[in-house]
């Protein structure tokens, strides 16, 4: 067991990665509160999110943005490295072509820092999400 010195939660391996302290009440509120080299990322993505999909709403869950509209969501946290894109389906197969310079876990897509995120691709994914049964 590894206690985390800040919050003191107990993880099962140490220097688990994890969010200390007060969770952000908005996702404006969580994009300001990471560090600057990843907010404009994580504003870009955003804002590809919600102009794909009309009417979705956004909140906050798990202390990371949660994006939702009939029972369907993605979300995403920034990482150290990346943004973790979780998707909640398995991305397509059509879409993984496309993907290749990008990491894929299961239902997750990461998107490096100082890479162009690909915002139509990642949008045509948003709308496929939720489209999709």
């Amino acid at each position: 067991m590894w206690i985390c010195p800040k919050c003191k939660r107990e993880f099962k391996r140490t220097n688990q990665g994890h969010y200390c302290g007060k969770a952000p009440e908005n996702v404006t509120e969580y994009i300001e509160s990471q560090l600057p080299e990843s907010r404009e990322y994580l504003s870009e993505l955003r804002n590809i999110i919600l102009s794909s999909v009309p009417e979705i709403k956004e909140r906050i869950a798990w202390s990371m943005p949660v994006f939702e509209k009939e029972n369907r969501s993605v979300s995403f946290a920034a990482c150290k490295k990346h943004i973790s894109l979780y998707l909640n389906f398995e991305i397509p197969e059509k879409f993984k072509s496309q993907l290749s310079e990008f990491e894929i876990r299961k239902n997750t897509l990461r998107l490096p820092y100082g890479k162009k995120l690909p915002a139509e691709l990642i949008g045509d994914i948003i709308k496929q999400r939720f489209e999709s049964e």
